[in-house]
């Protein structure tokens, strides 16, 4: 019965739109979008190029959550919390940094882009699904 419980309050599985490539491949995850008013939350993923490394350790990238104003289009990135290549996330650290505008062109500005349209993006992507994609093109 616990079990039971401990699943259906952890996070649904996400399902991964991608948002744009640049130093990393970047994914809104559609299952955690929520919209209040002008303001929209949304987890992130990031995904880096193969064989990232930190010291001995590999990572696939990380997890934010953020919070954007849709209408004074601002962005603010509420924590980060790493992605080993065994999927092992975390710990989450909180980012201090007060809101931001969100500058055309940035990540901040296609993930709000993504986060306040008035539909959800309809490809979505598998965790496994968009480290795969995101790594290769990272690679082109």
């Amino acid at each position: 019965m616990i079990a039971l419980i401990l699943a259906l309050l952890a996070d649904p599985a996400p399902a991964l739109a991608p948002v744009g490539v640049g130093r990393f491949a970047i994914y809104a995850d559609v299952t955690s979008m929520e919209r209040e008013g002008d303001i929209a939350r949304m987890r992130e993923l990031q995904v880096a190029e193969t064989g990232f490394k930190v010291g001995d350790v590999v990572y696939v990238g990380g997890w934010s959550r953020w919070a954007f104003d849709c209408r004074a289009m601002t962005a603010d990135r509420l924590d980060f919390a790493s992605l080993r290549a065994d999927e092992t996330e975390g710990p989450a650290t909180p980012d201090p940094a007060p809101a931001y505008p969100a500058a055309p062109g940035g990540d901040a500005a296609e993930l709000l882009a993504a986060a306040c349209a008035p539909n959800k993006p309809a490809e979505t992507l598998t965790l496994d699904e968009a480290i795969r994609r995101g790594q290769a093109a990272l690679a082109d």
